[in-house]
Parts: C-alpha cells; structure tokens; sequence
C-alpha cells in the first residue's frame, strides 16, 4: 500500500506539470473538442440526471459548455459538493448554468454550494444515469488519479447501493493527463471510459 501511494504521489506531480505547461488556448481547444465528444455520446444523450465537475481552470477540462447544453437539453445537473474537513462529498442539484457564478469558492478555488445551503441530493431522489469525473491521471484500463482524498471513489460506493445502481463514469482528459499504467489500491474505483481528444 505504501508503495502503491508513492507511486501515486510521483505520478501527480509529474502529470501535474505537464498540464500546468500546457496554454490557456490550448486547454480551450482540448476542451471544446472533449464537449463535442460528451454532447454527442450515446450515454450523455439518453441520461436525464448527470453530474459533472465544475472545473479547476488551471488543471481540468472546462465543463461550463456542457453544463450549458444540460440545461438547455431540459437534462437534471448535479455538481460535487465537498464536506470541509472530510473525505465526503454530495452531488447536489444545481439550478441554472448563471447560478454557477454566484457559488461560493472552496480552499482549492472550486465553486460549490455552501453547506447549509439545502438542495436535493441525487442518491436521495432518482439517482444519477451518467457522471462526469475528473482526475490528473488516467491509463486506458480505466485506471483515474485523483487528488488523494478518494471522493469521487467513494461517492461511486455508494452509489452502488442506490436502487438505481452506479451510473456510467467518463472521464475528460487533456491528452497530457495520458498514462501508460496508473497505480491503482483495492478502494480505487475504475472509469468505464475515458474521453479525450484522439479518442
């Protein structure tokens, strides 16, 4: 195990330079091409309740245009909402794209709704059909590197248990976030795909 999250720490750091080099105008293009591929998706098509990440701009594929298309597709959105000072996180209801702008930012410069803000969770109503994950890393076994704390595998635990099962995972990846082998833990859950611009 401990080897396991050395190998995971080197990764991050190195997949994390790569992705900070890359421009502005390159990150946009990436993540205009990734929003084409997600709108035109089988599952993004036939999903009525999706979550998806609001992006860390220096370090993630945008969303912004997806969650737009949503809301304009009459789609259900949910976005993470991560309990200060523990490994939880809840996929909330978010109420229009405009609304994203007037969220409060976390530590790590993310908007989310504030805790005491009450908002329908997604595995105490229907459920989510499709998620949008993002990571650092990725390998083509499904294999994701997140930012250690194990949010996103653990909210997929749960959602197992939820009548309507674990939705379809996809991840959007800048091309640099490419991996030939990511180390994974027994926790760790896997993607069923991974989106990014060759692919």
């Amino acid at each position: 195990m401990a080897c396991v999250t050395s190998l995971k720490r080197a990764l991050r750091a190195e997949v994390k330079q790569r992705v900070v080099g890359l421009s502005a105008q390159e990150k946009q293009r990436q993540s205009r091409v990734l929003t084409q591929k997600v709108t035109e998706h089988s599952k993004y098509l036939q999903a009525e309740r999706i979550a998806v990440f609001l992006s860390m701009q220096k370090e993630e594929v945008h969303t912004e245009e997806i969650i737009r298309d949503i809301f304009q597709h009459g789609k259900v959105c949910f976005i993470p909402r991560y309990k200060p000072g523990s490994d939880h996180m809840d996929m909330v209801r978010l109420a229009s794209l405009e609304e994203v702008y007037s969220l409060p930012l976390t530590s790590w410069n993310i908007r989310q709704p504030a805790e005491e803000d009450a908002r329908e969770e997604a595995l105490c109503t229907g459920g989510l059909d499709l998620m949008l994950v993002p990571g650092l890393a990725f390998d083509k076994y499904g294999n994701r590197l997140g930012r250690g704390k194990g949010y996103y595998d653990r909210y997929l635990q749960r959602c197992r248990l939820h009548p309507t099962g674990q939705p379809y995972t996809i991840a959007l990846a800048f091309t640099e976030q490419l991996c030939e082998h990511v180390p994974a833990a027994e926790n760790d859950v896997k993607i069923d795909e991974i989106l990014f611009e060759g692919r």
